[in-house]
């Protein structure tokens, strides 16, 4: 990767591609941010059908899954909040609230057959960013953004909590024909730990963070964090959750990291409550598993179980996306968390701007540690380098709002 003295990302080069110009990103000028941001973003946006006549508003064409769909509008409402660009507002709006479901909790009927714990709190947590971020609801809308995010946390608090195997927790599927159905993953309870701990903060109401309490409390005893604040990828209650699987993926750190956040900042933000201890302990982690590659690529950020050997596929192509998003938004709702984890963020966007230098700067790649694109594209890699360059922007804009009594 080849810097300017100002930072700015001038050129890639990339093994066994033509080297070519690459976004210009320089990170400590937001206007530089915003521009690169609004390339990516557009990028993103081409992959997008459901505004075309014919199409499902808010659903992503093959081979996207619709929790992938939920996901990107979070970042895009992330977008607009840091850039202010408010160009996609109305489409992203319209694809938030045309998958609201009957219920409004997200169960879309004729999503059922690939509709998890995973999926639907996917969508409930790009509600939840909507309402804490105030984005604008039209006014056509039958339900609120935080209606949403409440009715997800709903359905999951009650009887999909299962008692009956390993005294607790979620399982990956809650319908018992989907493979996975016996699996107890860390992206399904950490998902949900951290919209009850999100809602705990926005509406003042205890219950929620009770429920935060209770799942964190139940992953750790389980095994699905250990001693070093290691997420583990789940257990299975076929077994009564006696053995983990010990895969570590970026986005099951980064639902632990803004939970445990949140929760410190509602008992006292900047103290060494037990909670800032947890955050901190995940930030760590995460540091230590998820970045730094090679000595050469200090604080980038990859996701290790797949990128080096290339087998990662289109859902874990985007995992970094919610590791960069989370754990910016950590920093405010901890602040001390805010040196660590925006170095390791300012190093990541400078290494994921390089990679936009597919088909004149574009298209953004998977391995950001080459220094330039390295062949691939996808909604997730466009999706990873946004999320993690727009973050930039924070010190710009206000936190999650409060809406106690909400």
């Amino acid at each position: 990767m080849l810097l300017s003295n100002n930072g700015a990302v001038l050129l890639a080069a990339t093994t066994g591609i033509a080297a070519v110009q690459a976004i210009t990103l320089e990170v400590t000028n937001d206007d530089s941010i915003r521009s690169a941001a609004s390339t990516i973003a557009y990028g993103m946006m081409t992959y997008y059908t459901g505004n075309q006549t014919g199409k499902e508003p808010g659903l992503l064409p093959a081979p996207y899954y619709w929790w992938e769909a939920g996901a990107m509008w979070g970042g895009m409402v992330e977008y607009w909040h840091y850039t202010r660009d408010n160009s996609y507002n109305d489409v992203v709006a319209q694809a938030i609230l045309a998958q609201e479901s009957p219920t409004d909790d997200f169960m879309m009927p004729e999503e059922a057959d690939q509709l998890g714990n995973d999926d639907q709190v996917f969508w409930g947590l790009t509600a939840m960013t909507a309402a804490e971020r105030s984005f604008p609801l039209p006014s056509s809308a039958n339900v609120t953004y935080i209606q949403l995010a409440k009715g997800v946390f709903n359905d999951m608090a009650g009887p999909r909590w299962n008692t009956s195997t390993c005294n607790g927790g979620l399982q990956w599927q809650f319908n018992p024909n989907n493979t996975g159905f016996y699996y107890k993953s860390s992206i399904a309870n950490g998902g949900f730990f951290q919209l009850a701990a999100r809602l705990a903060r926005y509406t003042g109401n205890s219950t929620y963070s009770d429920w935060a309490e209770k799942t964190y409390d139940w992953m750790a005893r389980i095994g699905l964090l250990d001693s070093n604040y290691y997420v583990y990828d789940g257990t299975d209650d076929s077994i009564n959750c006696t053995a983990i699987d010990h895969d570590q993926w970026s986005y099951n750190a980064g639902t632990m990291l803004l939970g445990t956040a949140v929760l410190a900042n509602i008992s006292s933000p900047n103290s060494t409550s037990i909670w800032a201890t947890r955050a901190q302990g995940i930030l760590d982690g995460a540091q230590e598993i998820f970045f730094s590659p090679y000595p050469n690529a200090t604080n980038v950020m990859f996701e290790f179980m797949c990128e080096e050997a290339s087998t990662c596929d289109n859902d874990q192509f985007s995992f970094k996306a919610y590791l960069g998003r989370w754990m910016v938004a950590a920093t405010q709702m901890l602040p001390s968390l805010k040196p660590q984890a925006m170095d390791l963020v300012t190093s990541s966007a400078q290494a994921a701007a390089a990679s936009c230098s597919g088909m004149n700067a574009s298209v953004c790649g998977t391995k950001w540690y080459v220094g330039g694109w390295d062949g691939t594209k996808g909604l997730g890699q466009q999706m990873t380098a946004l999320d993690t360059i727009q973050a930039l922007l924070v010190n710009g804009t206000e936190p999650p709002l409060v809406v106690p009594g909400s």
